[in-house]
């Protein structure tokens, strides 16, 4: 059995590294990105964005100061687990105290603020039943500079690809500075409204730079990022290159009479740890 004291540990570690410490994918796209800018200010951002990171990591303290709301993705196998909602938020409240994290969650009607960023339904955890012998856990800690230029169009079928990659492409460049770019651009397909939000969000956990398996969504991803990064808003939406470092899209098979589109905007701090546990 995995104890709820494994996952409240493993919660802890995953919540630190992942605020700490960008992943080694995210940050090769914004040395790339360095090297592809010709503007100078654009430079200039990315630099600070990269002296950022190098230091978070020096000092082992959060990269931003928005430490962001937990999101946890559990993939959950053929395994017995003690206490797992349980485990998780006693790990968000450790990494809270001991990181320490900003305390972001409140009550949404009267703003009270909890102080350990638990509270009802947060943090956000979302199960996937898997056939596996062991259990999966990601942190994705999100930020809410970036999750307020979240957008939803329940979109006509009739609209198709071409629809689909306008809206994705118009909800990116609408966001302008305020989701600190460069971005990642998550996009979910289908399903439902909310499953294809769900998606969005999860798309930002494939790795930048790692071309899609599906060679029509691969195509997609490419095309939309070419589009957003012509637009020249660039890093920090000063100007250049590098508006985003990459579009990640997932897919669900939907209704008839549907053609979801949920876009997910993350910042530069594409932020998430990922560990698996088996049975102890």
């Amino acid at each position: 059995m995995i104890s709820e004291k494994t996952i409240e540990d493993t919660v802890y570690q995953l919540y630190k590294k992942a605020a700490i410490d960008l992943n080694e994918d995210v940050v090769k796209s914004l040395e790339d990105a360095l090297e592809n800018e010709e503007d100078e200010l654009a430079k200039l951002n990315i630099n600070n964005i990269l002296k950022n990171i190098e230091l978070a990591h020096k000092n082992q303290i959060p990269m931003c100061q928005d430490t962001g709301l937990g999101v946890i993705f559990v993939k959950l196998g053929n395994v017995e687990v003690e206490n797992l909602k349980e485990g998780i938020e006693k790990g968000v409240r450790k990494a809270t105290k001991e990181v320490p994290l900003r305390p972001n969650i409140v009550d949404p009607i009267t703003r009270e603020n909890s102080g350990d960023n638990t509270g009802v339904y947060i943090p956000y955890i979302s199960i996937e039943l898997t056939d596996t012998d062991y259990l999966e856990i990601t942190v994705l800690p999100k930020g809410f500079g970036s999750e307020n230029n979240n957008k939803l169009k329940m979109a006509l079928p009739a609209e198709g690809k071409e629809g689909i990659k306008d809206f994705v492409i118009e909800s990116a460049l609408a966001a302008g500075g305020k989701p600190c770019p460069p971005m990642v651009v998550g996009v979910g397909i289908g399903g439902t409204s909310d499953l294809a939000m769900k998606l969005a969000k999860e798309a930002l956990i494939e790795k930048v730079g790692q071309p899609n398996p599906d060679d029509e969504l691969n195509q997609m991803e490419n095309e939309i990022l070419e589009r957003i990064n012509k637009n020249g808003k660039g890093p920090m939406g000063l100007g250049g290159k590098t508006t985003a470092l990459d579009v990640k899209i997932k897919k669900a098979s939907t209704h008839t009479a549907g053609l979801p589109i949920g876009v997910c905007i993350q910042c530069w701090a594409n932020r998430h740890a990922t560990s698996i546990l088996k049975d102890e």
